[in-house]
């Protein structure tokens, strides 16, 4: 087994937190100007609401599937079932066609990047008579429930959106200037785990992970050492990993966290040694918001890279 200090690497530089910005878009109208292609909103609730202009051959409107997870899409108008297509309907566990909905969950057989075009069409007569969805297959995420309108939507569907809007936009503000104060100070809890301090500044590490952990048959790397970690307000995951020389370097580019109900963590942050030719050993911390009362059942970890289809996911992690 390789010890978690194997790897020494400066971390001024690579525990920057991630600071995520967001582009609220809204608009409170009561006119019925038509649009030249799919317009989409999103929400603070997860629900994307996509409105499509009367005009023929609407631009295809793009969800990001992941494998395991479910999509659902809802139209305001109901469906020709036999005029339903997708596209590589054999890589999908679930297609489930409703009369206004459609809900699809992707087989463990689809890697990152790949797409496949979903063509619908509506039962009425009215414009358009159809719509094409580009499904784009995510290391880790999904959209859980997109919303389509052929018609004129409603004043309040409007006014949710801005009232979304805003609760969406207080938040970021709250979340900038948490990691404004935090970068004048030590990086957080993976700040400390990086540093080879645990057990320092009301740190508790928990017993080596690797006695509970499941592991995907399809990883990239392999898992030689995983530690979890609770503060007062976060929890963190380190994970050692071997990479052979014959591989291409691999970067960490994001992560996912989520129960077993399918509650996410909100990851702050992701650390990785800086990858080096010779380097065999890598070690990774993932580092999310979590209330003492929170987190207390077992997590899947997901770990995916910026530009490649290599993922890591790791099963019954728990947290002290």
């Amino acid at each position: 087994m390789c010890p978690v200090s194997s790897v020494d690497s400066p971390r001024s530089n690579n525990c920057l937190p991630r600071i995520v910005t967001a582009v609220l878009l809204f608009f409170l109208s009561g006119g019925g100007v038509a649009r030249a292609q799919p317009t989409p909103m999103s929400t603070g609730s997860g629900v994307r609401r996509i409105e499509v202009p009367p005009e023929s051959a609407p631009a295809s409107i793009e969800v990001s599937i992941s494998s395991g997870l479910s999509s659902t899409i809802l139209f305001d108008s109901e469906l020709a079932r036999e005029g339903v297509v997708l596209e590589g309907r054999e890589r999908f566990s679930l297609l489930d066609i409703g009369q206004t909905t459609i809900r699809l969950i992707p087989s463990e057989g689809i890697s990152s990047g790949d797409r496949f075009r979903l063509t619908v069409r509506f039962r009425d007569e009215a414009a358009p008579g159809s719509a094409t969805f580009l499904l784009v297959a995510h290391p880790a995420k999904a959209d859980p429930l997109l919303e389509v309108y052929r018609r004129k939507r409603g004043v309040e569907t409007y006014r949710e959106e801005a009232r979304e809007a805003r609760a969406e936009a207080q938040r970021c503000r709250e979340e900038n200037e948490r990691l404004r104060a935090e970068r004048s100070a030590p990086q957080g809890l993976a700040g400390l785990i990086s540093s080879g301090l645990p057990g320092t500044g009301g740190v508790e590490g928990s017993s080596d992970l690797l006695k509970t952990l499941s592991r995907s048959p399809s990883n990239a790397l392999l898992v030689r050492v995983a530690f979890s970690y609770r503060s007062a307000r976060r929890v963190a995951v380190e994970v050692g990993l071997h990479c052979p020389k014959d591989m291409p370097p691999w970067r960490a580019n994001g992560a996912m966290l989520r129960g077993k109900s399918g509650e996410e963590l909100n990851v702050v942050q992701v650390w990785q040694d800086t990858p080096a030719p010779s380097q065999e050993y890598i070690r990774v911390v993932v580092e999310a918001e979590a209330t003492p009362d929170a987190a207390r059942g077992p997590f899947t970890l997901k770990l995916w890279e910026a530009d490649g289809p290599r993922t890591i996911t790791l099963g019954n992690v728990i947290f002290p």
